[in-house]
């Protein structure tokens, strides 16, 4: 493989095709409601892997693309673009409910008897037997507008009627998806979990995120400062420590 070409075939699972330039990836979950572009203010490599967003379909430049419907139907397909591009050393970064499906993947690759990533990144998302307490599974309508609002404004972009409202589309099918996914009893994984927890989330608190430790034989957690949406903006604490499983 010549450097700097791409691994395989363009995927629209990739916003863009993983290169040959790096010996890592890590590849990247959006949380719910979200895309690829949660992750626009990243750099382009940490330490020494490339930075892989994952684009789910039926948003931004997959709105045309079926809703996934369930994480575990996710997770499946997610597996047969990624099995061509695990041709080296991977992590797994997660936020928020985007860490569910990656842990499915998790589960999925190893089925398929697939390379594991050398560690998963789950950031401000409880454990998967502890999911249904996500706070945005009991928000009206209204709320979870107001939510979404929020967080536009957060990224310094005045949100639109028509963009709240694709926006709204796109959450609500996440949502369902979310309140489908029933796993009630831990299921350990061969590779260590990072669990990540924002120092000013008001919503997410620590205690929530005890549940991963029976979830591997390594699981590490850390307090990161910010609040639940800071990931998007890389911090230097996230940056050290996605840099570190290297």
């Amino acid at each position: 493989m010549t450097s700097g070409s791409a691994t395989t075939d363009t995927s629209p699972w990739f916003v863009r095709e993983p290169s040959a330039d790096h010996p890592a990836r890590i590849f990247c979950f959006p949380y719910a409601g979200s895309g690829a572009s949660a992750f626009s203010a990243w750099p382009a490599v940490i330490g020494d892997a490339e930075v892989c967003p994952v684009q789910f379909p039926g948003r931004e430049n997959r709105l045309a693309h079926p809703h996934y419907r369930s994480y575990e139907n996710l997770a499946a397909e997610l597996a047969g673009a990624l099995a061509p591009r695990l041709d080296r050393p991977f992590a797994f970064f997660a936020h928020c409910a985007g860490a569910l499906p990656a842990f499915e993947t998790v589960l999925r690759l190893a089925e398929l008897g697939l390379p594991a990533p050398e560690v998963l990144f789950v950031s401000g998302q409880p454990a998967p037997h502890d999911a249904a307490r996500d706070r945005m599974l009991g928000m009206t309508e209204e709320e979870l507008r107001a939510d979404l609002e929020s967080v536009v404004r957060g990224r310094g972009i005045e949100p639109r009627p028509d963009m709240v409202e694709l926006g709204m589309v796109v959450l609500l099918r996440d949502l369902d998806a979310a309140r489908a996914y029933r796993r009630t009893e831990p299921v350990r994984v061969r590779c260590p979990i990072v669990v990540l927890h924002w120092r000013d989330d008001p919503d997410v608190t620590l205690d929530l995120l005890e549940g991963w430790r029976a979830y591997a034989d390594s699981v590490d957690v850390q307090v990161v400062d910010g609040g639940h949406h800071d990931f998007m903006n890389a911090p230097d604490r996230l940056r050290t420590l996605l840099a570190g499983w290297r």
